[in-house]
């Protein structure tokens, strides 16, 4: 039941965020904007995350990379795309996935250092 629940506040929040897409016209996707409000709401709360939605969260992240099927199966009913664009696309997987760990390198420096300075 509480699983249900989690899903119903992400879809909720993802239902907001692809209106507020729609009717300001601008060019983020809808459940990026979603994503920030759920995150602004949280922050915003005074509160810990509910465990409810937390679990949710984990439920999802564990599937996460059966959701990227769909785009890749696309890939191959393309050929001719593919084809002509086989250099973009590769190196635009290198260059996301080297900005990825640089990105996440620097942050747990970061993370692990404000730990360090805590009483």
């Amino acid at each position: 039941m509480n699983l249900l629940r989690g899903l119903a506040v992400l879809t909720l929040f993802q239902g907001i965020g692809e209106g507020i897409s729609h009717i300001a016209g601008i060019p983020v996707p809808g459940p990026v904007i979603g994503m920030v409000l759920l995150f602004l709401a949280l922050q915003f709360s005074h509160t810990e995350t509910p465990a409810w939605l937390g679990r949710t969260g984990h439920s999802l992240i564990r599937w996460l990379s059966l959701m990227f099927l769909p785009a890749c199966t696309g890939l191959f009913f393309l050929p001719d795309i593919s084809r002509n664009q086989w250099l973009p696309i590769a190196g635009a997987i290198v260059l996301a996935t080297l900005l990825t760990l640089l990105l996440a390198a620097l942050l747990m420096q970061k993370l692990m250092s404000a730990e360090g300075e805590r009483p």
